[in-house]
């Protein structure tokens, strides 16, 4: 099976600045959720990927969105 790789070109022009923690303050919820999940081991939530097709997100940051949304009562964006 052909490995399968997101777009990416030295050329294109950034959107954000290289380094987006610079623009989040030190005491932020968002570094504390950072440093939650990244303790959390989940080798079981991983094996269950397959390989092939498109790339996919880490589960790890997926976890992230999700508990940044529950913490600021954001439960849809159909709000």
């Amino acid at each position: 099976m052909q490995p399968v790789f997101k777009y990416h070109s030295v050329h294109q022009q950034e959107l954000f600045p290289l380094n987006l923690n610079d623009l989040i303050s030190e005491n932020h919820s968002a570094r504390l959720i950072d440093c939650v999940v990244e303790r959390l081991e989940i080798p079981d939530i991983i094996s269950q990927y397959k390989g092939g097709g498109t790339s996919s997100y880490h589960p790890k940051m997926l976890f992230k969105i999700l508990f940044y949304g529950y913490l600021n009562n954001t439960y849809s964006y159909r709000k």
